[in-house]
């Protein structure tokens, strides 16, 4: 029965720590994207749908090759 004393404590304290060290692990972001990085390695860098890539793109296109079409 003495050794309930100290072990009633002990497991609620234990208890105690590892919920907190639950919610510090979940602040920190230890669980944020597990899959993301894991995945990323399968894509290309450069993404067609990007605005930067598409304007780009764009840029490069000559100008003049839209008036040198016959028919006019």
């Amino acid at each position: 029965m003495p050794a309930l004393y100290i072990l009633i404590p002990v497991a609620i304290a234990l208890v105690g720590f590892a919920i907190w060290l639950f919610f510090w692990a979940v602040d920190s972001g230890q669980y944020d994207d597990l899959d993301g990085p894991a995945h990323s390695i399968l894509f290309d860098d450069e993404d067609p749908k990007h605005t930067a890539a598409v304007s780009q793109q764009q840029q490069d296109q000559p100008k003049d090759s839209q008036q040198d079409k016959p028919g006019a």
